[in-house]
Order: structure tokens, then C-alpha cells, then sequence
């Protein structure tokens, strides 16, 4: 019998619809890596915000392809905490990490 030898988490999204959440193929992460390499690269939080938002949307383009084509509908079943969840699951981000953060502040990146 296969043994799985990664996690997979299941939220629900503020619209109350319920994803499994499994890490990328390595396929889907270079496409997600090239959008989160560029956060905190922006002086905008807006665009910031809109480059975490495409990440997501490359995280769950499988699960829910209809949600992830439309933009507007994308941005309402997201808030900021369950972003950090599906960096962290999909892409092995750990944005809240105390560490991670350190890192960022003693390397002079301080604006994600």
C-alpha cells in the first residue's frame, strides 16, 4: 500500500466553501514561487496584496477552477489569515514563522 509523505489540510473560505489543501506539484510552485518572490518588492500594499491574492489563486486553480476565474468571488473567499494558510500548506511559506520574520528584518526586508 502508497503511503502519502505529505500533509493536505481542508478550510473553508469566507464564502463557506471548503478546499483540501495539498503542497504544490512542481509544476503549479515554480508558477507560484515567480508571484510570491515579488511580494514585498512593491512600495504599494495594494499591489502586495494583489500579488498574495494570485497565489492563491495558482494554490487552488485545481480545486476550485470556477472560484479562481473569477477575481472578484477570489477576493471575497479570502482574508489575510487564511492566505498565510494556503502559502503555508500549498507552498511551504510560513509567513507568521517568528523566525522567518526575523530573517526578513536582519536581511532589511521589512515590508512583508
Amino acid at each position: 500500500m502508497a503511503k502519502t509523505v505529505y500533509d493536505t489540510e481542508e478550510i473553508e473560505l469566507q464564502d463557506g466553501s471548503v478546499v483540501t489543501v495539498r503542497p504544490l506539484n512542481i509544476r503549479l510552485l515554480r508558477e507560484f514561487m515567480e508571484v510570491v518572490q515579488d511580494v514585498g518588492t512593491a512600495d504599494d500594499y495594494l499591489a502586495n496584496m494583489d500579488k498574495l491574492v494570485d497565489a492563491c489563486g495558482i494554490a487552488l486553480k485545481k480545486q476550485l477552477p470556477d472560484l479562481v476565474a473569477n477575481r472578484e468571488k477570489l477576493e471575497e473567499a479570502l482574508d489575510v489569515p487564511t492566505i498565510w494558510k494556503i502559502l503555508e500548506i500549498a507552498g511551504g511559506i510560513k509567513m507568521g514563522d517568528p523566525n522567518l520574520l526575523a530573517a526578513a528584518v536582519e536581511a532589511g526586508e521589512t515590508s512583508i
